[in-house]
């Protein structure tokens, strides 16, 4: 596990080096158009994957907030046994593409997928793009499951923890660029989001464990 606590994420630093090393090449040759190109992609890699610190307020020891920054898009109630809701919270390349622990607990399952990165009204979305699937426990055996899954994007998931690993709320265990998050909560969960919302990485409560 590999915490980034620097202001930019090291996933990034790949994108910005090598859009600064062609604003200095396209400024000697004095490629005008090419120069001020190369500076905006530079000045917007930098925008994509800043890592700010994130306050995290006090909540019970039984709440949950949300690993990602974005708009719940749906709610949705299963007739399942282990899940009871579902919600799916959308990012762009606007949000904060850290990805952060949504409760304190153990992580029992990871699973990474590569994949294609079509845009979500493809058919194909659900079954071919680009994913990430982990399942959280807290210390009452209460159960999260949280699914990433990428849009069209220029990079793709990138998860730094493994399963079996202790973690604390809010840690950052990874990085997602453009993409739909799915969260399966089990019954005895109380919410305390709704459809639309605007959701901050850690810092907005999703609900409790009743």
């Amino acid at each position: 596990m590999r915490s980034n606590l620097l202001p930019l994420l090291r996933q990034g630093w790949a994108y910005i080096g090598w859009a600064f090393g062609l604003f200095v090449l396209f400024a000697l040759f004095d490629c005008t158009i090419l120069e001020f190109l190369s500076f905006v992609a530079f000045v917007a890699f930098i925008y994509i994957y800043r890592n700010p610190e994130r306050e995290l307020p006090l909540f019970q020891n039984s709440s949950v907030t949300t690993p990602v920054d974005g708009t719940v898009v749906s709610i949705e109630e299963l007739d399942e046994l282990e899940y009871g809701y579902k919600i799916e919270i959308e990012s762009d390349f606007s949000n904060v593409a850290v990805l952060r622990v949504p409760m304190s607990g153990s992580l029992l399952f990871t699973e990474h997928q590569k994949g294609t990165r079509l845009a979500k009204n493809s058919p194909l979305f659900a079954k071919t793009n680009e994913n990430a699937v982990l399942i959280f426990e807290n210390r009452d055996a209460n159960k999260v499951k949280v699914v990433h899954r990428c849009k069209q994007s220029f990079d793709g998931i990138h998860i730094d923890i493994i399963a079996g690993q202790h973690l604390v709320q809010s840690y950052r265990y990874g990085s997602m660029v453009n993409g739909l998050t799915t969260i399966y909560l089990p019954r005895n969960f109380r919410l305390s989001i709704n459809v639309s919302n605007e959701l901050i990485g850690s810092e907005t409560l999703i609900g409790y464990f009743s």
